[in-house]
C-alpha cells in the first residue's frame, strides 16, 4: 500500500520521476556519442573495456571452440583414414594391372625372340607347337607337343626356341607327340666349340640345367664361357644353333679325358612353345631319322 497522502506511482520530495530520468540519460548518451565522434576521447575507455572484458569472452567462446576442434579433428582422421584406404584399393588395382603389363611385356619379348629364330630359319620349313605337359623328374627330361602325324611330325624331328636347341622329338601320335629334352640322360647333341671349332658331343645328365661333354682331352683348349653351337653332324639338326654355355672345365689327370660341363641356353624349364624344323637335309623324314641319337658316339670317332 501507498503511504499515506501519497499516490502511488508518483514521486516523492527529492525524487526524479522515471520519465526525466529517462531523458536525462539519453541526453548524456547522445553528447558521449557527440563527443566521442568528434574528439575520440572515449577510445582509450574502449580498450580498457575491451581488454577487461576479453578473458570473460574467451570463457565464454571456449566450449563451443572446443567442440569445433574435436569435431575437427574427428572429421579430419575419419577422411584420413576413408583416404587412405581408397589409396590402398587403388595401389592394389595398380599393381595387379601393373602385373598384368609385366605378364604382357615378357610374352612379346619371348614371341619376338621367337620370330627372330623363325626369321633365322626361314630357308627351312618351321612349325610353331605348344607344349602341353612337362616331365622334369630326374633322369628323365621330356615334353609333350599338340603336333603329330597329321601335321608330318617324325621321330627325331629337332626342336627349336627363341634361344636355341631344346631336343627332338622321340614319339608320335596323329595329334600329339612326346619329345626329349636335350637334358634327359638319354639324348646326345652332336656340337663344337664356337671359339675353336672343337667337336665332341653334349650328353644330358638328368639336370635340366646342365649338359656333360665327352670326349675333350684334358689338353683341349676349353675355358668357361666358350659357346656351344650345334656341329650339323649326322643332319639332324641344323648347323651353327646355340646349345650351351661351358661352365666349367676340370682337368682329370688319372683320366683320358677332362670333366666338362655346359649349362643350355633355353630355358628348358620355361619354354612355352618350341619350333619343329624341317631343314634341307631332313625335309624327307626317312630311316635314318628314326633314331638319330644312337650312333653320334661313333660319327665322331
Amino acid at each position: 500500500m501507498s503511504a499515506p497522502g501519497k499516490a502511488a506511482g508518483m514521486p516523492g520530495r527529492g525524487e526524479i520521476s522515471l520519465g526525466a530520468r529517462f531523458v536525462l540519460l539519453a541526453a548524456l548518451a547522445l553528447a558521449l556519442i557527440v563527443v566521442d565522434h568528434r574528439q575520440d576521447h572515449l577510445s582509450r575507455v574502449r580498450e580498457v573495456l575491451n581488454l577487461a572484458v576479453y578473458p570473460l569472452q574467451l570463457f565464454v567462446d571456449l566450449p563451443v571452440n572446443t567442440w569445433q576442434s574435436v569435431a575437427g579433428a574427428v572429421s579430419d582422421r575419419e577422411f584420413l583414414i576413408s583416404e587412405n584406404a581408397r589409396l590402398q584399393r587403388q595401389l592394389v588395382i595398380a599393381e595387379y594391372r601393373l602385373q598384368d603389363l609385366n605378364v604382357v611385356d615378357r610374352e612379346n619379348t619371348r614371341l619376338r625372340k621367337l620370330l627372330d629364330s623363325y626369321e633365322e630359319l626361314r630357308e627351312d620349313r618351321v612349325l610353331v607347337a605348344e607344349i602341353l605337359s612337362v616331365d622334369l623328374a630326374p633322369y628323365r627330361q621330356r615334353f609333350i607337343i599338340n603336333r603329330g602325324s597329321v601335321d608330318e611330325v617324325y621321330p627325331g624331328q629337332p626342336l627349336l626356341d627363341a634361344d636355341g636347341v631344346v631336343g627332338q622329338v622321340e614319339s608320335v601320335s596323329a595329334m600329339a607327340s612326346e619329345a626329349l629334352l636335350i637334358t634327359d640322360p638319354d639324348h646326345v647333341v652332336p656340337v663344337r666349340i664356337e671359339r675353336t671349332g672343337v667337336r665332341t658331343l653334349a650328353e644330358g645328365t638328368g639336370d635340366s640345367t646342365m649338359l656333360r661333354l665327352a670326349n675333350l682331352p684334358n689338353s683341349a683348349n676349353v675355358v668357361p664361357g666358350d659357346r656351344l653351337v650345334t656341329s650339323g653332324l649326322g643332319g639332324v639338326f641344323p648347323s651353327g644353333r646355340p646349345v650351351a654355355i661351358i661352365t666349367e672345365f676340370r682337368q682329370q689327370p688319372d683320366q683320358s679325358f677332362a670333366y666338362v660341363t655346359a649349362r643350355p641356353v633355353s630355358d628348358l624349364d620355361r619354354d612355352q612353345e618350341v619350333l619343329l624344323v624341317w631343314n634341307n637335309e631332313n625335309t624327307e623324314a626317312g630311316d635314318s631319322a628314326e633314331e638319330p641319337v644312337e650312333d653320334l658316339h661313333g660319327a665322331l670317332k
